[in-house]
């Protein structure tokens, strides 16, 4: 991982700057808002379902880099993915910012999300990472309007 740092950290820069799927999705299915206290970072998903498939997802609000090109990276990647693909590519990222900075990670299975692997050296910034995936969870699983990392 070392020996990409600088390619990931590009890529989470580049994200922050020009964030994909920033925009408001008329009529949505779903609309969760996700609030970071701590840091202040908050982004509304919005979330167009089509059966189980997201057929289009977004993302609204303010935050750090490392929240805005999670929110961003994950808008890139859950497009045509069903509820279950949804979760498993959240349980891989929260597993990843979780684990000990120390152990190996499979590259190739964790693909754009190996631009959040530092993470795991700042516990602090986990959330930061985290926000729009929980959000976004909450979205599809229609619990609540509202989350707080809290």
């Amino acid at each position: 991982m070392s020996g990409n740092r600088s390619i990931y950290e590009q890529v989470i820069l580049e994200h922050n700057k020009k964030p994909r799927n920033f925009r408001s999705i008329e009529n949505p299915d779903r609309k969760v808002e996700g609030y970071n206290p701590l840091c202040g970072d908050h982004f509304t998903i919005y979330l167009k379902m089509d059966d189980d498939v997201i057929e289009d997802i977004s993302f609204e609000g303010s935050g750090c880099a490392i929240s805005k090109s999670s929110a961003s990276i994950m808008t890139a990647l859950l497009k045509g993915k069903t509820r279950e693909e949804a979760s498993e590519l959240f349980n891989k990222l929260h597993h990843m910012v979780m684990s000990d900075p120390e152990s190996e990670l499979d590259e190739g299975d964790l693909g754009h999300l190996m631009a959040f692997a530092g993470i795991r050296n700042y516990p602090m910034r986990v959330k930061c990472a985290t926000l729009a995936w929980h959000t976004m969870l909450n979205a599809l699983e229609g619990e609540a309007d509202s989350v707080s990392t809290e």
